[in-house]
């Protein structure tokens, strides 16, 4: 039996009861056995400053790199903020790009999920990482696109669940 596609799930939420989450969860539970699927946290990472960037390198930035790295493929799924992608998600791509000439994003594929309460499910922010990823030199999954929106009505019942 052949080994299955290792790909890396990044969410741009940190919430607890974060949508994206449970699309993440969602988009996992559904994958074929072909493909082994895990979210990579990047909530820990400390913000990308280039200082940083010396032989004492932050061990979370080391070790996010290394899972990166690591993976065949990356998935990211994202909610919108301020018609772009999160914080936290732009700052896993900083470090990931880092340092120069050793980005763990050159040439590993990618695809985006983006999901939001709007009727036009994060159409923004997915749009948005695009740009970065095109720079990045990361082939990202041209079609179909997915945009989840009213994604609040889809997970409904799991956000009352998490909230009891």
């Amino acid at each position: 039996m052949e080994k299955p596609m290792n790909v890396c799930v990044l969410v741009g939420s940190l919430r607890k009861a974060s949508l994206n989450g449970m699309l993440a969860n969602a988009l996992m539970s559904l994958a074929p056995s072909s493909m082994k699927l895990e979210t990579v946290e990047i909530g820990q990472l400390p913000l990308f400053n280039q200082d940083l960037e010396t032989d004492s390198t932050p061990a979370q930035w080391t070790a996010f790199r290394q899972r990166v790295k690591a993976a065949d493929a990356v998935l990211f799924v994202t909610p919108e903020y301020n018609r772009s992608v999160p914080a936290v998600l732009k700052n896993a791509l900083d470090v990931g790009s880092r340092p120069y000439g050793s980005s763990v994003w050159d040439r590993k594929p990618g695809a985006i999920v983006s999901g939001s309460p709007s009727a036009i499910g994060a159409f923004g922010a997915n749009h948005h990482l695009r740009q970065s990823l095109v720079f990045l030199n990361v082939p990202t999954m041209q079609q179909p696109e997915a945009y989840v929106g009213h994604a609040d009505k889809l997970f409904a019942n799991w956000v009352e669940t998490i909230r009891s």
